[in-house]
């Protein structure tokens, strides 16, 4: 089983910031990919961020500039940090892995449960 813990949301003035922070847990071997996705109210769910277990990183378009990914790969944790918030910012933002499973050749993707950030005044 494996676990994602995602914290750092909530409500934040138009050109604020927030930190996420995702913890994953469980059996996990190795996570080859760690990234955020969000999804706003009537719309479809939407890539933000990625990064590989080797650094390399990749971000959406509407936030190059103003969001970063970064992780801990000693905590198997990863966070994205979010400058000059926008109100089209908000979001429900999810957490997803891909990793390698504990007594398997096989490779597993995991999503969180989800946190909101709403940027508003």
């Amino acid at each position: 089983q494996v676990q994602l813990v995602e914290s750092g949301g909530g409500l934040v003035q138009p050109g604020g910031s927030l930190r996420l922070s995702c913890a994953a847990s469980g059996t996990i071997r190795s996570i080859n990919a760690m990234g955020w996705y969000r999804q706003a109210p009537g719309k479809e769910r939407e890539f933000v961020a990625i990064i590989t277990n080797d650094g390399h990183t990749n971000h959406a378009d509407s936030v190059k500039g103003r969001f970063t990914i970064s992780r801990d790969n000693a905590k198997n944790t990863v966070y994205l940090q979010m400058n000059s918030l926008k109100p089209e910012d908000t979001a429900v933002y999810y957490c997803n892995i891909v990793y390698a499973a504990l007594y398997s050749m096989s490779t597993f993707t995991a999503w969180g449960q989800g946190i909101q950030v709403t940027v508003s005044s």
